[in-house]
């Protein structure tokens, strides 16, 4: 339980974090389907998509995940950088 909550306002405040947690995913997801198709899809002459089409959405996907992922990372790196410094100009 959170300090200086009560059992029902930490379950409210944990419904909430959740909730927000999935909206940020779906436009994160939303995001990644919105740039891909963009870049990726150009025949409307048939409702499958071409081997080109196909390829291209994986390889963007997987960019993009890679890419994501290596951000993620790099921002941890970072702030445990600025956490060290800061750290040790307290002492």
């Amino acid at each position: 339980m959170d300090a200086g909550l009560t059992q029902a306002e930490s379950r409210e405040l944990d419904q909430r974090l959740q909730k927000r947690q999935v909206k940020e995913f779906m436009n994160v997801i939303g995001n990644l389907v919105d740039n891909c198709f963009n870049a990726c899809v150009d025949d409307f002459t048939s409702k499958a998509l071409s081997g080109r089409e196909g390829g291209c959405i994986s390889r963007c996907v997987i960019k993009s995940m890679t890419t994501q992922t290596r951000l993620g990372e790099r921002f941890a790196e970072l702030n445990a950088a600025m956490t060290a410094e800061m750290q040790n100009k307290g002492r």
